[in-house]
C-alpha cells in the first residue's frame, strides 16, 4: 500500500490553501492563511509543512499551483517566479527555492488553473479523455489545456484569460477592468467586472438580470475560439462565476449559436450538455491540482 503523504499548495490572489494529502486522496491537514505580502505568506505556509512533517511524516513532494502569470519550465531563468502581476508585491516572487530549500524534498510549479485541468482528468469532470480545457471564471479567469494527456506549455503557459474578444461597444459601452488590456475576456466577463458594471457581485444578481445573457455571450465567444483552435474534448468551466447553474444553458445555447453549424461533430453538437460542462472538483480542482503536480514530481 503506498503510504506516501504530498503538500500541496493553491495559491490564490486572495488566500493560499495548504494541504497534506495521502495516495488515498484524503486531506490529513489543512490550512488557509490571507495573501499578504509574498514573505509573510511564504513563511506561513513554510510553517505549517514543517509542523506537518514534523507530526506526520515525511512529505513525497510538493505541489504548488498558483496563479500567475508564472515560470513553470525547469531550468529556466526564472522558473519558480511568478512574472508580471496585478497583485500589488507579487512580480517577481520566487515561490519554489523556499520550498525547496527549506522541505528538502522535489517541488512541482505550474498555474492554478494548468493544475486544475490535470486534476479534472485525473478524478474530476475530464476522467477518461486525453484532451481537454479548463477554464476558471470567478475573480480572474485563466484556463489551463491538456493534449494527449500532455498539460500545454510553450514559452510559458497558457493565459486564455487575456484573450481579446469582439466587443461591441455599441451595444456593451462598459470599458473592461483588465489593468493589463482593458477588454479581454478577463476584463470584460470576470467576477470583478460584472461587479464594475452592474453594481452588484456576480451571486446577487438574480437569474432573469440582462448580466447573465451578455455573461453567456462573451463565455461563448471565448469557448468556440478554443474549440476551433484546440479541438478537445470536453470543456470545462469552474469559478466562482460559473456557481451560478443557470448559466450553463445560456453558454450552451450561445455557443450553438456562434458556430452556426461548423463543424458537424456529434459530440459537440448533440451532445452539447456533456461538452461543456461544470467542474468536477468544484472548490477543490485548484488543491487536487496542486496534488497531482506533486504526484508527478515524486
Amino acid at each position: 500500500m503506498d503510504k506516501k503523504l504530498y503538500g500541496a499548495v493553491e495559491g490564490g490572489g486572495t488566500k493560499f490553501i495548504c494541504a497534506v494529502i495521502d495516495a488515498d486522496l484524503r486531506i490529513l491537514r489543512e490550512a488557509r492563511f490571507p495573501c499578504q505580502s509574498p514573505s509573510e505568506t511564504i513563511a506561513n505556509c513554510l510553517n505549517f509543512f514543517q509542523t506537518a512533517q514534523a507530526q506526520l511524516g515525511p512529505l513525497s513532494a510538493l505541489g504548488i499551483a498558483s496563479f500567475g502569470p508564472l515560470d513553470p519550465r525547469p531550468g529556466s531563468h526564472d522558473f519558480g517566479k511568478i512574472l508580471a502581476t496585478p497583485k500589488p508585491g507579487w512580480a517577481n516572487t520566487d515561490l519554489v527555492s523556499p520550498f525547496a530549500d527549506a522541505l528538502s524534498i522535489p517541488v512541482a510549479f505550474d498555474t492554478d488553473v494548468n493544475g486544475a485541468v490535470l486534476a479534472e482528468s485525473l478524478w474530476g469532470a475530464g476522467k477518461g479523455l486525453k484532451n481537454l480545457i479548463y477554464y476558471t471564471i470567478g475573480t480572474g479567469i485563466g484556463g489551463g489545456a491538456i493534449a494527449e494527456n500532455r498539460l500545454i506549455h510553450g514559452l510559458m503557459h497558457p493565459e486564455m484569460g487575456h484573450a481579446f474578444l469582439s466587443h461591441n461597444y455599441t451595444q456593451d459601452p462598459f470599458p473592461g477592468v483588465c489593468p493589463f488590456h482593458q477588454d479581454c475576456f478577463e476584463g470584460l466577463a470576470s467576477g470583478p467586472a460584472i461587479e464594475a458594471r452592474w453594481g452588484r457581485k456576480a451571486y446577487e444578481l438574480p437569474a432573469d438580470h440582462a448580466a447573465w445573457e451578455l455573461e453567456a455571450h462573451y463565455i461563448a465567444l471565448a469557448l468556440v475560439n478554443t474549440a476551433l483552435m484546440l479541438a478537445p474534448e470536453r470543456i470545462i468551466l469552474g469559478g466562482g462565476v460559473m456557481a451560478q447553474q443557470h448559466l450553463f444553458p445560456l453558454v450552451r445555447a450561445e455557443f450553438l449559436k456562434l458556430l452556426n453549424g461548423y463543424l458537424q461533430i456529434p459530440a459537440m453538437l448533440r451532445d452539447i450538455d456533456t461538452y461543456i460542462v461544470p467542474s468536477g472538483l468544484q472548490g477543490i480542482a485548484g488543491l487536487y491540482g496542486a496534488l497531482a503536480l506533486a504526484i508527478q514530481a515524486a
